[in-house]
């Protein structure tokens, strides 16, 4: 039996990885893109040698038709693109460039060369704003970005829905609420919050600043999320869905779980605020309903905030102190 391909833009990342490891898990072959090709997060999965990589970008067309042509993947999982919504205002046009183009070159590519292909958009909670419905974002709940970075994950979502509508291609969405890992960047505030609290616990820092910690969100683990993603390609029809953890937390939560996590109960004296880390305009509520989701997937979250907060902080002290063994030997 001939194995399934999968084609995943933004393997190296976080969710990449994850995906990586968990299709390699059903026995499939595996081609990837990514435009660093850091495979760091691929090491630490263990799955580095198992995945076929290809170096490139999502704004480069020729590579992107050339990819599907040749591997005429059963299934395409678009995870890549440029992902910090902080970043976004700073650097409007390469946002642009790579996650507008980089979506309709794929989405175009797969109409001309491999139809046949199940495609996964990854959207963003982010695109809803402060909209909401009754306390609940849920898969009718409009947009309102607040961000450039949402702005362009709204054109893919919509682009995925014009050509599942158009052409009769099998394309979904899913609206992935904030989830965390081990994996996930230092430029994100969960991973910049663990890394610091190891380097406080191990002597290494004494502070960390941040912007508003007040800031409210709906946090899974990745490694759950990914099952999810999967799952939406096994469908018999293609469809959007909410993938959400379901419970709210805050920044101040997050700190207050890791910092007690190493025994450090008095967190707020380690914690500097600084204006420079506020967004321009801030997200104040983002509350997944995951309903659908639970109902035609039969998919929900099995990891719970507070293990995800030590997991990350366990991570980050275990690298840490690898870190240091090896400087001393």
């Amino acid at each position: 039996m001939m194995k399934k391909k999968a084609f995943i833009t933004g393997i190296t990342g976080q969710d990449g990885a994850y995906l990586s490891e968990y299709l390699l898990n059903k026995g499939y072959r595996v081609t990837g893109l990514s435009h660093s090709g850091n495979i760091s997060n691929l090491q630490y999965l263990g799955v580095d040698k198992d995945i076929e990589l290809e170096k490139g970008s999502l704004a480069d067309k020729d590579k992107i038709f050339g990819l599907i042509k040749s591997i005429k993947p059963d299934e395409v999982y678009h995870l890549g693109g440029m992902t910090a919504p902080g970043d976004s205002w700073n650097q409007v046009e390469e946002f642009t460039e790579i996650n507008v183009d980089g979506s309709l070159y794929l989405l175009e590519a797969i109409k001309l060369h491999s139809a046949q292909a199940k495609f996964f958009n990854a959207a963003t909670s982010e695109m809803f704003g402060n909209n909401h419905d009754n306390g609940w974002q849920t898969e009718e709940t409009p947009f309102h970005p607040t961000n450039p970075y949402a702005v362009t994950k709204i054109y893919s979502y919509w682009m995925t829905n014009v050509y599942r509508d158009s052409f009769k291609l099998f394309c979904a969405n899913g609206i992935l609420f904030s989830h965390e890992s081990p994996l996930r960047a230092m430029r994100f505030v969960t991973r910049k919050i663990s890394d610091g609290v190891a380097r406080i616990k191990l002597g290494l820092k004494d502070k960390i600043v941040l912007g508003n910690i007040e800031s409210q969100r709906d946090w899974g683990f990745a490694g759950d999320y990914v099952e999810a993603i999967w799952l939406i390609l096994q469908q018999d029809s293609p469809d959007n869905f909410i993938i959400s953890s379901g419970k709210v937390h805050s920044i101040k939560e997050y700190l207050k779980l890791a910092f007690e996590h190493v025994g450090i109960s008095n967190w707020e004296k380690y914690i500097e605020i600084d204006k420079k880390f506020f967004r321009p305009v801030d997200l104040t509520h983002l509350y997944g309903h995951s309903g659908k989701a639970k109902k035609i997937l039969g998919w929900e979250a099995k990891t719970s905030f507070e293990e995800i907060v030590k997991m990350m902080v366990d991570s980050d002290l275990s690298r840490l102190q690898n870190d240091v063994k090896n400087k001393d030997s």
